[in-house]
């Protein structure tokens, strides 16, 4: 039971990580890494490809699901020295930001996890939380409060 929680927690643990990176902008994860300064040996399992998947909606968030639309997405799967294996799927055409993607997951499984958590994944996210503040600030200032005001007919 333990090793199944455990499991469960390593599961989302990678998938955060690997959303932040997938959604984060690609001249900042490029940036951080190049700033870590580090050379990884690796092998492709699947070189970065350029594609299409669905994206799919639900009415309200609960209901029915619903095709929306197509967006253009580049994957690529390397496999460390180690033999720790690394997956990336990032919107967009972006072939390098894949490769950092993917690097950055594998590297993420050994020890060099903490670290990696410091210095690039931790800034990245600090960065979107502040982007996403700025948007709502500046969407903020355009709300208009609607009223009623009773009128004295009836």
């Amino acid at each position: 039971m333990a090793d199944e929680t455990m499991a469960t927690a390593d599961q989302a643990a990678r998938k955060g990580w690997m959303g932040l990176l997938a959604r984060a902008p690609a001249a900042e994860v490029k940036r951080l890494w190049d700033d870590l300064g580090r050379e990884v040996d690796f092998d492709w399992l699947r070189a970065p490809e350029i594609g299409g998947v669905m994206v799919r909606g639900r009415t309200g968030g609960t209901g029915a699901a619903f095709n929306l639309g197509e967006m253009t997405v580049t994957r690529c799967s390397l496999r460390l020295a180690d033999g720790t294996v690394g997956h990336a799927m990032v919107q967009g055409r972006d072939r390098d930001k894949a490769r950092v993607a993917a690097l950055v997951d594998a590297l993420m499984q050994g020890a060099a996890a903490e670290d990696l958590r410091a210095r690039l994944l931790r800034p990245l996210e600090d960065a979107m939380t502040a982007a996403a503040g700025k948007r709502a600030a500046r969407a903020a200032r355009t709300k208009v409060d609607f009223f009623t005001m009773v009128r004295g007919e009836d």
